[in-house]
């Protein structure tokens, strides 16, 4: 999976950390362009993922527009990285589902 796409159900279900946002606005508007980005560090596996959904608001917004009935549905879905050996003294306990 993309790390720049929505994360669907399947990767949010199968996730061991998973973050759900949820914003409603009848206007929005920006003064100045927001920059914006997430970054998976430490153990974060390559299937980690974030993204939105967003209803009447484009990817890119532009400033002083008024953007109406606006949603967006924000998703974070981390996998983490098992980098010891099966058995190890450090390995994880299996994944609850």
């Amino acid at each position: 999976m993309s790390r720049d796409e929505h994360p669907g159900p399947e990767p949010r279900r199968t996730a061991e950390i998973v973050f759900t946002a949820r914003v409603k606005a009848d206007e929005l508007r920006f003064r100045a362009a927001p920059e914006s980005r997430v970054e998976f560090t430490g153990d974060a596996d390559d299937d980690s993922a974030s993204g939105s959904a967003r209803t009447n608001l484009p990817d890119e917004v532009e400033e002083n527009v008024t953007y109406r009935n606006v949603r967006i549905d924000y998703a974070i879905a981390a996998e983490l990285r098992d980098d010891e050996p099966a058995g190890g003294r450090s390995a994880r306990p299996p994944r609850r589902r």
